[in-house]
């Protein structure tokens, strides 16, 4: 990536929701290519636009998304639907990207959330010269969060 943005960056980002909104703690793999998502997870997007063009995505296994949408709703995790599953996975997307972005140059904008379970299996390599991956674990289920760059025209 040519915007200078680092693993550590995104593992904050995502502690940041995490931890101080769901108090809920996932670790960071060391490697995020090992993981793979299998068809059923969720995919929850941002597009980012400006000096920095790409798109942060957050891709969680369907029983994660359920148990952060119950700790969100401080509901019991068989009441959450998959409707309110989708809706949580794009506020999860929106706060993570909008921290990411905080880290990017200037200007940066970013789109309204989207989110849809995927029909797919997903695993990507580890390193890319276009994406930052980082994947964690908690006991409900795995994370990945994939910082994608399209183009950066300039330094950060």
């Amino acid at each position: 990536m040519r915007a200078n943005l680092g693993e550590e960056s995104v593992i904050n980002a995502s502690a940041q929701f995490w931890e101080q909104m769901l108090a809920m703690k996932l670790e960071p793999l060391p490697a995020a290519g090992d993981l793979c998502l299998a068809a059923g997870h969720i995919l929850g997007s941002v597009a980012l636009s400006g000096v920095w063009k790409g798109r942060v995505e957050v891709r969680l296994t369907e029983r994660l998304a359920h148990q952060a949408t119950a700790a969100m709703m401080m509901c019991p995790i068989d009441a959450v639907s998959e409707a309110e599953a989708l809706d949580a996975t794009k506020e999860i997307a929106n706060i993570i990207g909008g921290v990411i972005k905080s880290s990017l140059p200037r200007p940066c904008s970013m789109t309204v959330p989207a989110a849809a379970v995927e029909t797919r299996d997903f695993a990507h390599p580890a390193t890319s010269d276009d994406a930052l991956i980082v994947a964690f674990r908690h006991d409900a289920g795995d994370l990945m969060v994939r910082v994608w760059e399209e183009e950066c025209l300039q330094a950060a």
